[in-house]
């Protein structure tokens, strides 16, 4: 069964911006994308580097260590040296609460 983990409120993650939560065993980034929010794992698939400190442009973030981009809606890997995709959690707000599927639960 999924479990989803209150990590924050709306009003704490501007569009825009981003929050990094630490789970048990793994940290994910949440994004606000113009009011949607996007949740991936803070680890780029080239090398294992955090995302957490890269680059927004629109949809995609850049992986500060070597240029991998993904789209933080799918995960998916847009550009070399990453070739897989960056795992994506489900989101849902209820209340104003922002909820995280834990990635403790996989």
């Amino acid at each position: 069964m999924t479990e989803f983990v209150k990590i924050a409120r709306v009003e704490d993650i501007p569009p825009g911006e981003r929050l990094w939560y630490e789970f048990e065993e793994e940290t994910v980034v949440v994004f606000n994308i113009g009011g949607t929010f996007y949740c991936i794992a803070d680890l780029c698939t080239h090398d294992g580097g955090p995302l957490e400190d890269g680059e927004l442009d629109g949809c995609e973030v850049e992986c500060p260590r070597h240029g991998a981009c993904f789209d933080v809606r799918t995960g998916k890997a847009l550009s070399l040296p990453a070739t897989s995709a960056v795992p994506t959690f489900a989101v849902k707000i209820e209340d104003g609460d922002i909820y995280v599927e834990s990635p403790d639960d996989w």
